[in-house]
């Protein structure tokens, strides 16, 4: 395996592990524990599932990296937060898991130099740092880490669960 190839799967497993902590610190939860809001700005845990499928996984891989559509996300302040009374959990989990899913293909068939192919226009100078799929990745990885830690944290209010506990 080439040098590249290498740093591509240490992303990707880095990108892997941040993800299913994501997943894992919620498992045992009911949908209305998903749902409360714990935290006074008010969002749920199935709203930052929805925000990380839709708002990571597939704004950055899907609509920046390999170009599709930014109208096919949810439009108005913090839409990809919002969960419809009829969506269940399972369905929010299941967006998650297939944006995963198309995320993976870009990352895997996308050489890890390739600038994004529609760089968003709102991002002005702060975009710069955004001009290879690596340091989209790199974007991810930092974004779903962050939100594990929101996690853990709410999951411990929730019920005392920890992930990791030192």
């Amino acid at each position: 395996m080439s040098a590249v190839e290498n740093e591509r799967a240490a992303l990707l497993e880095y990108l892997t592990l941040g993800r299913e902590h994501v997943v894992g610190i919620l498992e045992g939860l009911s949908e209305d524990q998903l749902r409360r809001p714990v935290l006074p700005s008010g969002w749920s845990c199935l709203g930052l599932i929805k925000h990380l499928a839709l708002a990571d996984e597939h704004y950055w891989f899907r609509c920046v990296v390999a170009g599709e559509s930014f109208d096919v996300l949810p439009q108005g302040p913090n839409a990809e937060w919002t969960i419809d009374p009829g969506e269940s959990a399972e369905e929010v989990f299941n967006l998650y898991r297939t944006e995963i899913e198309h995320a993976n293909d870009v990352i895997t068939f996308t050489p890890i130099e390739t600038p994004p192919r529609q760089p968003d226009p709102e991002w002005g100078e702060w975009g710069k740092q955004f001009s290879t799929l690596r340091s989209v990745i790199l974007h991810v990885i930092v974004e779903t880490s962050v939100h594990a830690g929101h996690l853990d944290a709410v999951r411990e209010l929730i019920d005392d669960r920890q992930w990791i506990v030192l």
